[in-house]
């Protein structure tokens, strides 16, 4: 409760908090699409292709001005992508090689440059490297407000165009068929992402920025198969992420505010994976295991109904040492306890079980289906 006072009462708590908020749900956002566009690498690329733009906006203006430096890491990240998409669609190069070479390409490049103007003595490029991790404890106030003002301009042209992304991200050829751009929407979707990386380097930095636009998307995904609820959810695991890395860092001195904002994400990504109801691990394993059970006691109950129909009567009860001897490696004890608590079979005799009534249609049902090659309603629910 003491850290939640904080937020209202300590200005460069309530700052980064609110930059870190601004910076989740707008890489959220933007995240929900690369990650359906299978272009989760991109924010790797565009995050360190803009450290180059960075530099060469200071050697031009000669101080860390936040608008001319988020400027220059937008056009330089704008460059970088452009070129990645030029190489994939006029050479023989993959994508995945392309995103290799214009990130070493302008990462290294940036980091020369970096190295340059520190050997130059100028004093105002001191705090220049922290683009590199990040400095989200000396944002203030004014830089917040540009933050959010360029975030805005980010989620209203994602409400704007959310037709036209949403066929670009499920259907590219349609949309062109009816008289879309792609082109143009493609690069506009990208320069949409550029900002978004641009918003959040100086608070989580070229290295880490990267992963604010692939967490919250996958984690988002695990969640829902609807576009509107994915894109929802990313942007607010992105702003949880976000509120809690600048919360976490600030009880303890020295603790970096932009690697924590990424853990955090990690953390959402992990829970999300782990428990997810659609297609969460844990949720699969337990459907799985349930399946598993399902399967073993239909087995055991069509066992002894072939058995009991040798004697002449569904009803015939048989030893559990003939029905382990018919279904060697299944638990069939465990399988009769569930059957009988379901009044699918009965212990007839002291250690002999007979099917009831009910087991008898049970089981007929069971095979008419299959003979009929109609899967029975459990079957077509599991593989759901």
């Amino acid at each position: 409760m003491d850290i939640l006072n904080l937020i209202f009462t300590d200005y460069t708590i309530r700052t980064v908090a609110l930059g870190a908020a601004v910076i989740g749900m707008v890489s959220g956002v933007l995240s929900a699409y690369a990650v359906l566009r299978k272009q989760s690498l991109m924010g790797d690329v565009m995050s360190h292709a803009a450290l180059p733009g960075v530099v060469i906006a200071f050697i031009l203006i000669g101080v860390k001005a936040p608008l001319p430096l988020m400027l220059g890491a937008a056009i330089a990240g704008w460059l970088g992508t452009l070129l990645m998409m030029t190489i994939t669609s006029q050479t023989r190069i993959k994508e995945d090689s392309a995103m290799g070479i214009v990130l070493a390409v302008f990462f290294g490049l940036g980091v020369a440059l970096l190295s340059w103007v520190q050997r130059q003595g100028n004093a105002n490029q001191s705090g220049l490297d922290k683009f590199i991790f990040g400095r989200a404890a000396a944002l203030v106030e004014g830089e917040v407000v540009l933050m959010s003002l360029m975030g805005l301009v980010v989620l209203l042209l994602v409400l704007l165009f959310w037709k036209e992304f949403k066929l670009l991200t499920f259907d590219r050829e349609y949309a062109a068929a009816i008289g879309f751009n792609t082109r143009t929407l493609d690069v506009l979707l990208t320069t949409l992402i550029v900002v978004a990386v641009v918003i959040g380097l100086e608070t989580v930095g070229v290295v880490l920025m990267s992963a604010m636009i692939v967490a919250p998307g996958v984690a988002a995904r695990q969640w829902t198969d609807r576009l509107g609820r994915m894109v929802a959810l990313s942007g607010l695991f992105g702003m949880l992420a976000g509120v809690a890395g600048a919360l976490i860092s600030s009880l303890e001195r020295g603790l970096p505010t932009g690697p924590v904002i990424v853990l955090a994400a990690s953390v959402i990504t992990l829970l999300s994976l782990l428990f997810a109801p659609q297609r969460g691990i844990v949720w699969a394993w337990a459907r799985a295991r349930a399946n598993r059970r399902h399967l073993r006691a239909a087995s055991v109950l069509e066992s002894l109904y072939h058995m009991a129909l040798h004697h002449g009567d569904p009803l015939h009860p048989h030893p559990l040492r003939s029905l382990e001897a018919a279904l060697p490696g299944r638990d069939v004890a465990h399988a009769l306890r569930q059957l009988s608590a379901e009044g699918l079979v009965r212990e007839a005799l002291p250690g002999a079980w007979a099917l009831t009534p009910a087991g008898v249609a049970n089981i007929q049902g069971l095979l008419h289906d299959m003979r009929m090659g109609t899967p029975p309603a459990d079957v077509v629910q599991a593989a759901l």
